[in-house]
């Protein structure tokens, strides 16, 4: 109680204090030369005439005048022997940047010659680079502006553009220098969101459209300010307001997945259809009903073309209060091929060659964004986020006769193995917001945030049917087990509060005064997250009294056996299980200070975190010994060190060190054994004897900024991990994964490239502008793999194979990302831009031994997720002041997703490469138009 009292105290010295976010404006750009063919024009003369406030450019032509009150001004460029430029009805807005960028010669420019925009600081590519320059940690952000050359739909893409970060295809979650899910921690405008999927710790970062989103940053580097759950980095998605006065905006888009045009009028849904309505789902009677009274065959859907409706309006009433809303609904179709193999001590267990998936996928997002300024220094923002995401899917394999399920049939029976596996996820995400951002005095800043996340994530009626089936006529329902025929339901509900408070003191400003070259602050805080879940799992199973008393006429028409009558006739009985629960709570305190000194070209910046986490999963599920605990508490209290250390050796360049001390706490799905079957029938559970991993990360970068808007950077990365996470196949079981620390410590060092140069920069707004943009990652990584005693009493080993040591899961040797983008800045811009992405083999799952003692001839090797190229091309042009039209090519090259396994059969002892799962995407191709009102 006595921390809740702290926090709300603290919240209402913030709120009574009447703080408010940034007040002035910026205006910054890039001069040129217009005597030497455009070249950056150093040391001229930008003067603010109304104010007298004024600046000159650096040896790259950039110039930036800060702090600049909102309103009207004329900005006058000069150099001496060149004509002096005046450009009147430059327009500051507060907390955004003016871009003014021109050239001076010996005679005067055309104003028409001079290029302004004004946009948020974090739409705005140069303002961004300028913040990367200045910025104390080594974070990288990309921002609105950049997000629509390159065509970027969400927020997860658009990380994926960032040096040094890539995806799993296999398991979708996004690695940051080759660590993954529960290594990262994401929040939303600085605060912290819940995951919406049971099997991550962060959220799908592809419900986040780029409608909403202002900019997506990295934190490569911890800063004590943000939760010490983290060794690869933060994300921050910051959520867009309204820039202006007021904005009304329509969109339609329309597509096709070339996979799906192929099912066009085959593609599979589920019956879960007939209670779905503009992408929300109701479940009308309790699944143990729709046993017999709900359909157990696909339907078809209507026109799987994919497309996505927008609606943006905002406006600012008076001069203090500014409202944005953001809407929009789309649907998408996906059809994926390919085959399944599931080996077990290296022989082949289970197999499928026509494994087919049918996924249809409504997301409805809204947003409403609400900025009120009390006067000059006062301002408060609430942020509301809505997200409905429903999923249907349906998996099927064997239709061709050829399926095999171990030990399922005998080889005289003649009779192979046919599996269906229909679900529908839903998932609602309600994310509530409210910040401040307080100028209490000159030198003080104050910083405050509270939210409250609700996430309800279910999975109300999943069917299953595994039969056994003779490739013609024949059809006879699963006969081991008891849950062959099944459907099944999930609920998960997570409620969240959170909140932080910051007060930064300045001492010292050289942007403020001119004459000091110092930058001294002191910065301390507090945050407190207290996170809920409840989770609930109910089995209903179908089982045949005796074997052969109905067999189905069709694979398409297994409801002919599910009916009332033959329930009641005692032919069919029903079998449930005993429903799954667990309850989980994390509860995190945390306090931080930093302490910055920074004089002429040096920047010393030392910081601490003092974090204590419990964490409490209390479960009852089925499949673990009722002898041992039912629940796990943990409880972590640290000190989090961080020192982050700046030189510049001179006004383009940087040369950063950083070092810190992290933890990688487990998720609730990582701790609570809930068995999570998958389409394919693998098993992950949880593991409620994980410990917490411990992280030393050190950091070394130099960048340069040839020009506005450019840059190249080379950094160099090492990170120790004590314990690490390891999603790893289980022993004596295959097909079940679970985590563990499979071993003492990881290392993993690292080198990123990252460039960003304008090849072409025309002078004319008419003439073609040619960027180039590429990063590159190279990692060594390795982790030891243990063997666990309990004083000299052997317990467990996972080594296997000969292999003491392994790669890290996640992690890609080789990331390259790139981009060629041409553009016009004339009265109807055009826009083009060619992406490209490859991420080399990466571990997906460790192996385990089979046999404790004989792990180097009895095991399960590891699986691989093999590399591959995607490409997109996106193109752009807008028709005067109202009309954009856009073409999208995503996914051309339809790479084939593939995991493999390396095998070795005792009986030939020779190791042969075999494939154990792939599929294609399909490219997915689309039009769109926008009428901005």
């Amino acid at each position: 109680m006595k921390n809740y009292l702290f926090i709300l105290s603290l919240l209402i010295l913030s709120i009574t204090a009447q703080a408010q976010d940034e007040t002035t404006g910026t205006i910054a750009g890039k001069l040129s030369d217009n005597e030497v063919e455009g070249e950056p024009l150093p040391f001229a003369n930008v003067i603010i005439k109304e104010t007298n406030k004024g600046t000159t450019s650096d040896f790259d032509g950039l110039y930036s005048l800060k702090n600049v009150e909102p309103g009207t001004y004329t900005v006058e460029f000069s150099f001496i022997g060149y004509e002096t430029l005046t450009i009147p009805n430059v327009e500051v807005v507060a907390g955004k940047v003016t871009e003014v960028n021109t050239g001076l010669g010996a005679s005067t420019a055309a104003l028409d010659e001079v290029v302004i925009s004004t946009v948020s600081r974090q739409d705005s590519e140069v303002a961004l680079l300028l913040e990367q320059k200045s910025a104390i940690q080594i974070k990288e952000s990309i921002g609105a502006q950049e997000l629509a050359k390159i065509g970027v739909s969400d927020a997860g893409t658009a990380t994926t553009k960032i040096s040094g970060v890539t995806s799993s295809e296999a398991s979708g979650d996004i690695f940051v220098r080759g660590l993954g899910d529960r290594y990262l921690y994401t929040t939303l405008n600085g605060l912290p969101i819940p995951s919406d999927d049971v099997e991550r710790k962060n959220i799908d970062l592809g419900l986040f459209p780029t409608r909403v989103i202002k900019s997506v940053g990295i934190s490569k580097t911890y800063s004590p300010s943000y939760s010490a759950d983290q060794a690869s980095g933060n994300i921050d998605i910051e959520s867009r307001e309204l820039v202006g006065s007021e904005e009304l905006d329509l969109g339609i888009r329309v597509g096709v997945n070339t996979n799906a045009a192929g099912e066009f009028s085959n593609f599979k849904v589920s019956p879960n259809q007939d209670n779905a309505y503009f992408g929300f789902h109701q479940q009308n009677i309790p699944i143990e009903y729709t046993l017999y009274n709900q359909s157990w065959d696909t339907q078809t859907a209507d026109a799987p073309i994919n497309r996505r409706y927008a609606l943006t309006a905002g406006k600012k009433f008076g001069q203090n209060l500014k409202v944005l809303l953001t809407a929009s609904q789309s649907r998408k179709f996906e059809y994926r091929e390919g085959e399944f193999t599931e080996y077990r001590n290296n022989n082949r267990y289970d197999y499928f060659t026509d494994v087919e998936n049918f996924t249809q996928t409504d997301n409805t997002t809204g947003m409403l964004d609400v900025l009120y300024e009390f006067n000059d220094d006062h301002e408060i923002k609430a942020t509301s986020l809505f997200i409905n995401k429903l999923t249907d899917e349906v998996y099927e394999a064997g239709r061709n006769g050829e399926g095999v399920v171990f030990e399922e049939t005998g080889p005289a029976e003649g009779l192979n193995q046919f599996v269906r596996d229909q679900n529908i996820k839903q998932t609602r995400l309600w994310i509530n917001q409210l910040h401040g951002t307080h100028n209490i005095s000159d030198k003080n800043e104050l910083n405050w945030g509270l939210g409250y996340n609700l996430v309800n994530a279910d999975e109300p009626n999943r069917i299953r049917n595994e039969v056994n089936y003779d490739g013609e006529d024949f059809i006879q329902l699963g006969r081991m087990g008891g849950y062959q025929q099944r459907k099944s339901s999930q609920k998960i509900e997570d409620n969240e509060i959170n909140a932080y408070v910051e007060d930064k003191i300045t001492f010292a400003n050289s942007e403020e005064n001119e004459d000091d070259t110092r930058n001294i602050f002191v910065d301390f805080g507090g945050s407190y997250r207290n996170k809920q879940r409840d989770f609930v799992s109910r089995f209903f199973g179908v089982i045949e009294r005796p074997t052969n008393t109905y067999n189905p006429t069709s694979l398409d028409n297994l409801s002919s056996v599910f009916t009332i009558e033959n329930f009641r006739s005692g032919n069919l009985q029903i079998n449930e299980l005993t429903p799954d629960f667990y309850n989980a709570e994390l509860q995190s305190y945390g306090g931080f200070v930093n302490f910055n000194y920074g004089k002429d070209n040096w920047n010393v910046n030392l910081g601490a975190r003092f974090q204590e986490d419990e964490l409490n999963v209390d479960f009852d599920v089925n499949n673990y010994p009722t002898n041992l605990p039912q629940f796990s508490n943990q409880s972590y209290n640290n000190i989090y060190p961080s020192v982050n250390v700046k030189f510049s050796p001179n006004e383009n360049s940087n040369i950063r060190f950083s070092a810190s001390k992290t933890i990688t706490l487990p998720e609730f799905k990582e701790i609570a054994p809930f068995e999570y079957v998958s389409q394919t029938g693998q098993v992950t559970r949880g593991n409620p004897d994980l410990d917490a991993s411990n992280n030393l990360n050190f950091d070394l970068k130099y960048e340069l900024f040839p020009s506005s808007g450019q840059l190249i950077s080379l950094t160099g990365f090492y990170k120790n991990i004590e314990d690490p996470i390891n999603k790893v196949q289980d022993r004596g079981a295959a097909g079940v994964f679970s985590y563990f620390n499979a071993g003492e410590e990881a290392n993993i060092y690292g080198l990123e490239l990252e460039t960003r140069l304008d090849v072409i920069d025309n002078e004319t707004p008419e003439g073609l502008d040619l960027e180039v943009a590429f990063n590159a990652s190279r990692m060594w990584h390795k982790q030891d793999l243990k063997e666990v005693f309990d004083g000299e009493t052997f317990i467990r080993t996972f080594r296997y194979n000969n292999k003491s040591e392994i790669g890290l899961q996640g992690a890609s040797d080789w990331i390259f990302n790139g981009s060629v983008n041409v553009s016009t800045e004339s009265e109807n811009p055009f826009r083009a831009s060619l992406v490209g992405n490859y991420a080399s083999d990466k571990i997906y799952a460790l192996g385990a031994p089979e046999a404790q003692n004989e792990g180097d001839v009895f095991y399960n090797d590891e699986i691989v997720e093999k590399g591959f190229v995607t490409l997109d091309l996106i193109v752009s042009k807008s028709l005067g002041d109202h009309w954009d039209f856009q073409f999208r090519g995503q996914n051309l090259l339809n790479p084939e997703i593939e995991r493999v396994q390396d095998i070795r059969p005792s009986s030939t002892g020779i190791e042969t490469t075999q494939t154990v799962r792939s599929y294609t995407r399909g490219a997915v191709l689309s039009l769109g138009v926008n009428y901005s009102f």
